[in-house]
């Protein structure tokens, strides 16, 4: 079988074998392709030591020679080619203490997780699977490289590796590789909470997020964060959240959406998220268990309350649970935005300046009179007028 690869990646093993060496494309780019699929990247495997692949490119970059891999940037992309290696013992359950290089090809290949992803191909030798991965494959089964509980002993963040790769996949579990989740699951507490956080999000916003479900039922959620488990004790469809944008914001709020909003913060603040997210999270939550009716002023006291993304998120989580309102409730909206109604204080037509000249007190009261202009403005969008609110102050 030959695989087609881009240019880079098919010169730089070209170029490697050129100098007497062996080289392929491994790993996931070897299992995308087959599966259909384009690459994120490229990864190289290689029996070149890394001073050899310096000496065969001359500009590299230094990634990571402890553990036998520099980078070669072609047209403006990097590619990693890797030495091929033994792992040495993994005390610390995520890295391996040493690296051992090696000549045989096969011995890096039984050093990685899933057997989908231990393939390594070249057009000079075809695919080279040596334990089994086309059948996995063809039978979409993720199954580990040899006992699993070695391999999650090893590194305990392939746990949750074997259920965002079922999710992106829509694989199932090989039987023996699902109960060595279990058995291992407590070795999560020395995987980063950043590191849990990236693969969970990966799953999110895959085609299959009800995968999400195998974290509880293997005894994964009390190590993800404080308080995740909590996300499985309420009555939430995860496939529905297939049904939204592929955004990590909205596919999160709509993980979390019926717990109290504090509690979706302190999650996703658990999970270090960014703070964008985490407030979009929170924020859709609460607009979420709100009650909205397809009524303009409530609409666009909604609006003063969040950006127009968050409603946006608003909207689609109502709708994900079925609120019949929602449809009526967006022909509203646009008519707002057509009419560019005043919902924020930036579009007020008065402001603190003209507050102070008018009269007000500075400090609180300036704040408290803007809150009372705006809403009269959600209410009657036509009283946006800098002389009709001011005359409101006497009234």
């Amino acid at each position: 079988m030959r695989i087609d690869m881009p240019y880079e990646p098919e010169w730089i093993i070209k170029t490697i074998r050129a100098h007497g060496f062996e080289a392929f494309a491994v790993g996931g780019c070897v299992r995308d392709t087959l599966l259909g699929r384009v690459p994120g990247d490229w990864d190289i495997t290689t029996s070149a030591k890394p001073e050899e692949v310096k000496a065969i490119f001359g500009k590299t970059v230094d990634t990571g020679l402890q553990h036998g891999t520099v980078t070669i940037i072609k047209n403006h992309t990097g590619y990693e080619v890797t030495t091929y290696r033994i792992d040495g013992e993994y005390h610390d359950g995520r890295h391996p203490d040493s690296v051992e290089f090696t000549s045989n090809l096969k011995e890096d290949l039984k050093r990685r997780d899933f057997t989908i992803n231990a393939m390594a191909y070249s057009h000079e030798t075809g695919i080279v699977d040596e334990f089994g991965g086309m059948e996995d494959l063809e039978a979409k089964v993720v199954r580990c490289v040899g006992k699993p509980q070695d391999r999650f002993t090893e590194d305990a963040l392939r746990i949750l590796r074997a259920i965002r790769f079922a999710a992106q996949l829509g694989f199932s579990i090989e039987e023996k590789t699902y109960e060595a989740i279990d058995e291992i699951a407590p070795n999560l507490k020395k995987v980063s909470k950043e590191r849990i956080q990236v693969e969970l999000t990966k799953l999110l916003l895959s085609d299959f997020p009800e995968k999400l479900s195998m974290v509880e039922e293997t005894g994964i959620s009390p190590y993800v964060t404080e308080n995740f488990g909590e996300v499985f004790q309420r009555d939430t469809d995860f496939g529905a959240l297939a049904r939204l944008p592929k955004e990590k914001s909205m596919r999160w709020a709509g993980c979390l959406r019926h717990l109290a909003p504090e509690l979706v913060g302190k999650i996703l603040k658990g999970l270090k998220l960014d703070n964008e997210t985490i407030t979009n999270g929170r924020v859709m939550a609460e607009a979420y268990q709100s009650p909205l009716d397809a009524d303009k002023t409530e609409i666009r006291r909604f609006l003063s309350r969040m950006t127009r993304y968050q409603f946006e998120g608003c909207l689609n989580l109502k709708e994900l649970d079925g609120d019949l309102k929602v449809q009526e409730i967006r022909r509203l909206w646009r008519e707002i935005e057509e009419s560019g109604d005043c919902v924020s204080l930036k579009t007020l037509a008065v402001g603190g300046n003209d507050l102070l000249e008018a009269g007000i007190k500075p400090g609180k009261e300036v704040g408290e009179t803007l809150k009372f202009l705006l809403e009269l403005v959600l209410k009657d969008p036509s009283m946006n007028e800098k002389e009709i609110l001011l005359k409101q102050l006497n009234g």
